[in-house]
């Protein structure tokens, strides 16, 4: 017999599946405990329906997904901080610093744990960053880490210049 389940059912399948069961176990088990309803054409005209939308669903999420990791690959951030001897920073930047500068800068909002930064940046330098979009998808950030010091000294120079 031909249903279609309502509920999730362990050894079977997930909610919105068509199975094919013994009639014994689908009289039983099944349909008196409403997990799953017998398959009439009007049901299974609309499990049909329902798989075409999920199928569009998926598409537009892996299409945004692209479409933000195409972004992404395209910003660089810039982070003023405090340098030490050796170019050491007083602090750190961190993946939770990235979040923020990419909302403040870009105005993207992305979790600080999509963010695969393995240990914080603690020295001046330009470093790539991946960030997980998707399964497959990992644009990299551009971060450049520059002497706080340094920038005003040159923005002095070219102000006094001027």
């Amino acid at each position: 017999m031909k249903v279609i389940l309502l509920q999730d059912v362990d050894n079977l399948g997930k909610a919105g599946d068509l199975k094919e069961v013994a009639n014994g176990y689908a009289r039983n088990y099944l349909l008196p405990g409403r997990l799953a309803a017998g398959a009439t054409p009007a049901l299974l005209a609309n499990h049909q329906q329902r798989i075409a939308a999920e199928k569009r669903k998926q598409e537009k999420l892996v299409e945004a997904n692209k479409q933000q990791a195409e972004k992404l690959g395209n910003v660089t951030l810039i982070f003023k901080a405090r340098v030490g001897r050796q170019g050491r920073l007083y602090g750190s930047i961190t993946s939770q610093d990235i979040a923020a500068g990419l909302r403040a800068t870009e105005g993207i909002t992305i979790d600080r744990r999509l963010i695969d930064l393995p240990d914080p940046i603690r020295a001046v330098g330009t470093y790539a960053v991946p960030v997980k979009v998707a399964a497959k998808l990992q644009p990299k950030i551009t971060v450049n880490v520059i002497d706080e010091a340094g920038s005003e000294a040159a923005q002095n120079a070219v102000s006094a210049g001027a």
